[in-house]
């Protein structure tokens, strides 16, 4: 074996000793620590420490720096090293968003706090003192710069506390002089961000992308099923280029937007728990977004007025309900609480004196139309409903857009609802001289509350049999 150089140790074997002082193991215990930590911190055996030192736990979070809104939570670690090793690799505090209450109405904010705590106080000269507001005009809009109330002139004080917000319509927080934002770990200045799934950081794998275009022209105008949007969808999305105008409807039958005929203006609405914007460009071009996710199922429509030149949607949707959903899709039927279908229930037969000496001229198809029953009038034995024609699905002769419904007998049977909409088959009945032509809804005759299961099932059955 070589010889040793000055300052290097030689391990021995168990009852072997060493002349070297410096790095001769001796028997007590705590000698040998005491000896191995000299030797790992200076015998030239190990060389010189390398790389950065470690760190402790990181201690508990503060209570937040704000009693309502939103502020900041802070935790803090300390790093250890021995002398010659780097420092640390990282930051020694970390910083939490932390949201609170709604602060109530009139209070005051963060920054005007600060500003206000050197009114009255000599800051410029030993005799002059100012009042204090906030002022947003400066660079650094970390910085506690506050303007003299009355006065061209703003002074900066140094940095704001941290928590403050960046400005006044920021989403920001300053930490240490920086204006950060939160991820979606809450972390004030993380990367962190949500998939189009909604995980934290995740790639995009808990869910399916589904994305297509509505093709479909029908023959009349009215409101077509396009999709239907499950609940928990994200991302959702849907443009168009033509006249015709996009139509979402919720569960229970009501129209977000563009329903009943009635075309709605642009803007921001609430539906489903998210908030749906609705834009429309003179192009003409339409769009309809929504970040998500829906808190129940959505249906989208488009209200035709010239052939459907093809309607683009997307959506992102949980993997787990994407099968339901294709089940549903294929015929739109919805598997959700709808009003329940209604049969007619026959009555006893009473014909009015009116009507029996109107007989048909000729055989005529029944027609099949959704209508809104607008006014009811009772007479004789017989009930007038004034209804607004929504969609024709059936019809050889054109119908108006208010017609008049006669339903005979006391009862009315079937008994139609004001303001609520039903998918009707009425007969229609022309005098011979043609004077008088009525839509008549017989005992027997088919009302039903229109739901988007009836629509889909009556476009269905139109299709097979068009006339």
């Amino acid at each position: 074996m070589g010889k040793l150089r000055p300052g290097e140790a030689k391990w021995l074997a168990p009852g072997h000793r060493e002349s070297d002082p410096l790095c001769f193991p001796r028997p007590h215990q705590l000698w040998n620590l005491l000896l191995l930590l000299w030797t790992l911190l200076n015998c030239s055996w190990w060389g010189s420490a390398q790389g950065p030192g470690e760190w402790t736990p990181w201690g508990s979070w503060s209570s937040c720096s704000s009693s309502c809104g939103q502020g900041l939570s802070v935790r803090s670690r300390r790093c250890i090293r021995f002398p010659g090793e780097e420092l640390c690799w990282g930051n020694t505090h970390e910083y939490r968003l932390c949201r609170l209450q709604d602060c109530p109405p009139g209070a005051r904010l963060f920054r005007d706090l600060q500003c206000a705590l050197y009114n009255g106080h000599p800051v410029l000269g030993p005799q002059k003192t100012y009042q204090w507001v906030p002022f947003y005009g400066a660079p650094n809009q970390c910085d506690l710069n506050c303007l003299a109330v009355g006065h061209a002139f703003y002074h900066s004080f140094g940095r704001v506390l941290d928590g403050t917000p960046c400005s006044g319509d920021s989403q920001g927080l300053c930490v240490a002089g920086r204006c950060l934002s939160a991820g979606c770990d809450g972390l004030m200045g993380s990367d962190a961000r949500e998939d189009h799934c909604g995980r934290c950081g995740g790639a995009n794998d808990s869910c399916l992308f589904v994305q297509r275009v509505f093709r479909d022209a029908g023959d009349f105008a009215g409101y077509w099923n396009v999709t239907l949007i499950p609940q928990g969808a994200r991302h959702i999305r849907a443009a168009h280029r033509s006249r015709n105008h996009l139509a979402l409807m919720v569960r229970d039958g009501s129209y977000v937007l563009n329903g009943n005929w009635a075309v709605s203006p642009p803007g921001t609405y609430q539906a489903a728990g998210t908030h749906v914007v609705y834009t429309r460009a003179a192009g003409p071009e339409e769009t309809l977004h929504a970040t998500g996710p829906t808190s129940q199922d959505l249906l989208l429509q488009v209200l035709l007025k010239e052939p459907n030149p093809g309607i683009e949607f997307e959506f992102w949707l949980p993997r787990e309900r994407y099968g339901p959903f294709q089940e549903q899709a294929q015929a739109l039927g919805w598997s959700l609480r709808q009003p329940q279908p209604r049969e007619v229930e026959p009555q006893p037969h009473e014909t009015p004196t009116v009507l029996a000496v109107i007989p048909p001229r000729t055989p005529t198809p029944s027609p099949v139309f959704q209508a809104r029953v607008l006014g009811l009038l009772h007479q004789a034995q017989e009930t007038r409903y004034e209804v607004r024609v929504q969609l024709v699905y059936k019809n050889r002769s054109p119908l108006r857009a208010l017609e008049y419904v006669w339903a005979p007998g006391h009862c009315p049977c079937p008994p139609l609802a004001l303001h609520r909409e039903y998918l009707l088959a009425a007969r229609r009945l022309i005098s011979p001289d043609g004077t008088q032509d009525r839509l008549l809804l017989p005992h027997a005759g088919y009302a039903r509350p229109w739901s988007p299961a009836e629509d889909s099932r009556t476009r269905l059955i139109a299709r097979h049999c068009p006339v």
